[in-house]
């Protein structure tokens, strides 16, 4: 991956402010697939995340802790494109 096609993450700060919604939702391409849509604050979708590998990656210690552990993984690992939406 040279760097011109690698992934840059908005700051956490930035990401709090545009983010309005995580969804978790059927992929339309993949039945029985799962993906979290994010949503600004005008209902616009600015991308998504495979739900399987977020949940990995986030490694919440138990259920109870998995929805924070998904919002913050998400929310530092939020494209810097998606301010351009």
């Amino acid at each position: 991956m040279s760097q011109e096609d690698e992934i840059r993450f908005l700051p956490y700060e930035e990401a709090v402010k545009i983010v309005a919604a995580i969804q978790e939702e059927e992929d339309v391409r993949r039945p029985d697939h799962r993906i979290l849509t994010v949503y600004n604050h005008d209902d616009q979708e600015i991308c998504w995340f495979d739900f399987d590998e977020v949940i990995k990656a986030a490694a919440a210690k138990d259920k109870s802790e998995e929805k924070d552990a998904v919002s913050n993984y998400i929310l530092r690992h939020l494209p810097d494109w998606a301010m351009d939406i």
